[in-house]
């Protein structure tokens, strides 16, 4: 979800602190010279002996962001890009799959505490995170204006969102955006904070807020299912989102990177992309932290 800047990250750094574990510049050094040492072994090779011995890979997303995570229609069963993605990993890994929902802001704290080995659910790569975690990343998106239908009070960028009520999601890069914004208007906005997407539409639906911020592809399926809103064309922020793993676990991280090279070369990786329509969100070959892994 460009989703999400974790409001946790303070108690996660200082976890990742204590492992000696920091900075964006450490983590591409010690990504490459791993992928060089992997370079003839396969993701299933790689798995860590300790993830290896529970024989699961356990996955932690934030529910609630389609077409990224969701449930399937009258079930509990999570579906969506990262659900199927991370399916498709933990079977080139050799690992049973488990996922479980938990609220975003307390997805890279769980990480740390070991409820989980990876966090997939549209989390925004970013420099601020990557002192907690590395990621390997596998979308890429930017936030986008959502109005209601018909776009009445005639959006059309971030300064006409200047003096109007806007309604964003708690701890999302989202939310980042509108601050930003709003330490450049001469007349301040009004923030809403919601819980997440969806609770914030509602709030456009009442007429309590004018605007909300959502990942493109988010929105556009918000926007294509229901017929109530508009999206703004332009996106903001627009960057890559990363599968997280916990700084110290770098063999768990190069693990998953190879999987992703793996489902890369034999088209599994489009496939869940193609499901979903999101295939212009595609990365270009593997990245972790945003740099080449290889």
């Amino acid at each position: 979800m460009t989703k999400r800047l974790s409001v946790a990250i303070v108690g996660a750094l200082v976890v990742s602190a204590l492992a000696g574990g920091c900075g964006r510049s450490s983590s591409e050094t010690a990504a490459g010279d791993n992928a060089a040492a992997t370079a003839n072994k396969t993701a299933k090779d790689l798995v860590p002996e300790d993830v290896r011995k529970t024989g699961t890979l356990r996955v932690a997303t934030s529910e609630g962001y389609p077409p990224m995570e969701m449930y399937k229609k009258g079930t509990q069963e999570l579906t969506g890009v990262d659900p199927d993605l991370g399916a498709a990993i933990a079977a080139k890994l050799g690992l049973k799959f488990s996922i479980t929902n938990a609220a975003f802001d307390g997805l890279i704290p769980g990480l740390q505490g070991g409820r989980w080995d990876i966090v997939m659910s549209s989390m925004s790569d970013t420099e601020e995170r990557r002192a907690a975690v590395d990621f390997v990343d596998y979308f890429n998106a930017g936030g986008a204006i959502m109005v209601k239908k018909g776009n009445p009070e005639g959006i059309k960028t971030l300064d006409d969102l200047c003096g109007r009520t806007v309604v964003l999601a708690k701890g999302s890069s989202n939310l980042a955006i509108g601050e930003k914004q709003n330490e450049k208007c001469a007349t301040k906005m009004k923030i809403m904070q919601s819980e997440d997407a969806p609770t914030g539409l509602l709030s456009i639906d009442s007429g309590r807020a004018t605007a909300t911020i959502v990942d493109y592809p988010v929105a556009v399926m918000y926007a294509k299912d229901t017929g109530k809103y508009d999206v703004l064309s332009e996106q903001y922020d627009a960057g890559p989102w990363g599968i997280a793993v916990d700084k110290r676990k770098s063999a768990l991280r190069d693990a998953v990177a190879k999987a992703m090279e793996e489902l890369q070369a034999d088209g599994g990786y489009k496939a869940v992309l193609d499901s979903y329509g999101v295939t212009a969100n595609a990365v270009d070959g593997v990245l972790v932290n945003t740099q080449p892994w290889k």
